[in-house]
């Protein structure tokens, strides 16, 4: 997949696409139909899919916490799974957010990217205070000779499938209903720093990732498995939080500990997947207290964890 972060830039093997329009937050099950439907739509077409970074919540709600499903490189990664051949992942600022809906269509869309089909959801709005909206799209589009498919939202029983539901979800601690409208279990993705090496002396080493720009979920013990930067995946337990019986600190911190494996990880990128919440984040009477507990919470991972193996493996054709 081609990486294309400037529209005034654009090589001629990168324009000419079906481009999918949105901000693609967590690349969820209804991004992918959309996706797909871009795809359909003209299949001889490149596919790409146009989004911006930061996303505009930060820009217009720095003060705001951190709220993102998936950061720059964890998107693009997800796109790509889904066979988008470009990404327009262009950068917004308040400057560009003052640029009219129309000059938008014209000089972007048209002119820049050389747009030959669009694909967006009902609700896609742009232009400076989201002055487009699909009906503006669509007799913008159609006067410049670009296809527009406008495709409905995609909803199960609870509602429509959106990033926010699954925000919801993450923060209520139920990491695998976020998964089902993911289609894969939530990640967060980080360089492991150091610590204070204490999980070493419990017999318990960790890799401990700052969150960032990342979502907060809830907080506390978690089953999970990590995709090392060699690519192979390890099984383990994390904590997500301050660590109150060791820890005053107010730095939230997701403490990963791999099962069976030794090795040195720090500086090093690893991409932990949040599979079942096992309990929330408590203080203990002590260190002893603290160990008996992590190893009961290592045997409750390994079990849930057997578990989610088992159900993938009967789930495949």
């Amino acid at each position: 997949m081609r990486l294309v972060r400037d529209w005034r830039a654009v090589a001629p093997e990168e324009s000419g696409a079906t481009i999918a329009l949105g901000n693609f937050d967590g690349v969820h099950l209804g991004h992918a139909a959309l996706i797909h439907a871009a795809h359909a739509a003209r299949p001889e077409l490149k596919l790409a899919v146009l989004t911006f970074e930061p996303h505009p919540r930060e820009v217009f709600r720095p003060d705001d916490p951190p709220f993102r499903l998936t950061l720059s490189a964890e998107r693009a990664d997800a796109l790509a799974d889904l066979g988008v051949a470009l990404l327009y992942e262009l950068d917004f600022d308040r400057a560009f957010s003052e640029m009219p809906a129309e000059a938008f269509v014209a000089e972007v869309l048209h002119a820049g990217l050389g747009a030959r089909h669009l694909c967006c959801g009902p609700d896609f709005a742009f232009g400076h205070r989201r002055g487009g909206d699909v009906a503006f799209l669509a007799s913008r589009a159609e006067a410049l000779g670009i296809g527009l498919t406008v495709m409905p939202p995609v909803a199960d029983a609870a509602g429509p499938l959106s990033s926010s539901r699954i925000r919801r979800a993450l923060r209520d601690g139920y990491p695998e209903r976020a998964a089902a409208l993911l289609g894969r279990a939530w990640t967060i993705r980080g360089t492991v720093g150091s610590g204070q090496r204490l999980g070493r002396k419990l017999g318990f080493p960790t890799a401990n990732l700052a969150l960032g720009r990342h979502l907060e979920p809830a907080r506390g013990v978690y089953a999970v498995t990590a995709r090392l930067a060699d690519g192979t995946l390890q099984r383990g337990v994390a904590n997500l939080g301050r660590r109150p019986t060791v820890s005053e600190g107010s730095e939230i911190r997701l403490e990963v500990h791999l099962f069976d494996w030794q090795g040195d990880l720090y500086g090093t990128e690893l991409t932990v997947a949040l599979h079942a919440f096992l309990r929330a984040e408590r203080k203990f009477d002590g260190i002893e207290a603290l160990r008996a507990q992590i190893a009961a919470d290592s045997d409750a991972a390994r079990a849930v964890l057997d578990q989610v193996a088992g159900s993938a493996e009967t789930s495949r054709p």
